[in-house]
């Protein structure tokens, strides 16, 4: 009972009610993606990111350095979502940059927490497995001008992975190698989407991975050592 409380107040009194909003918004995104209501999702999405963003600063983000660099991940998360909400080839571009360097912000708060690279070279090689399936399946499906952002996207997405179960090793913290992995597993749902088949479905699941993957990383910044 103790530990779950000192939990709760570490993250804030608007950890909560970010969650919530989040939640909404989620539904409203999913609704308009159903029934065709462009208006919901332009508003439910960002709301949605809102959410992370607001839990993200409940939870202490701003008051350390890895905190601050986490907190620019999800801001970039946050414009990459937001940017994949369009069609077009140059908006998709932007927010796969985007996304990108949310990862590598992530990273960047994996290796300031300390690591154990052993850990970390044996996640990267059953990623690397995973990762060379996914690819082989999905690079032919590719459109030429957009095969090498795609495959340096796959490498960052898995050395992040790898590097958030080598910061747990080194410094226990399950919530980041669960952020990231579901943020992995969210990125899958993109990719079928965008490149194989478009579908709400892809969408009903992935989403809700994403955004859970940046509220499990918003809490990790009650976690984070300050200074």
């Amino acid at each position: 009972m103790n530990g779950g409380a000192e939990m709760a107040v570490e993250l804030g009194p608007l950890f909560g009610p970010a969650v919530g909003l989040s939640v909404l918004g989620l539904a409203l995104a999913l609704l308009g993606e159903a029934r065709g209501w462009s208006w919901a999702l332009f508003v439910g999405k960002p709301a949605a990111s809102l959410g992370f963003l607001v839990a993200a600063v409940s939870a202490g983000a701003l008051r350390s350095a890895p905190g601050q660099v986490m907190f620019g991940g999800l801001c970039l998360a946050a414009l990459g979502d937001v940017l994949l909400m369009w069609r077009e080839r140059k908006a998709f571009l932007a927010g796969l940059v985007a996304f990108l360097l949310g990862h590598l912000a992530y990273a960047g708060v994996f290796a300031m927490r300390g690591l154990d690279l052993e850990v970390a070279g044996m996640a990267a090689a059953l990623i690397l497995v995973v990762s060379a399936l996914v690819v082989r399946w999905l690079l032919p499906k590719v459109e030429a001008a957009m095969k090498v952002p795609v495959l340096a996207y796959v490498a960052v997405v898995g050395a992040m992975v790898a590097l958030a179960f080598g910061s747990h090793a080194a410094s226990p913290d399950a919530l980041l190698p669960l952020g990231a992995v579901l943020f992995w597993v969210s990125d899958i749902s993109v990719a079928v989407d965008r490149f194989v088949m478009r579908s709400h479905w892809n969408r009903l699941w992935g989403l809700p991975c994403y955004y859970g993957a940046q509220f499990v990383l918003a809490a990790a910044c009650a976690g984070l050592p300050i200074g």
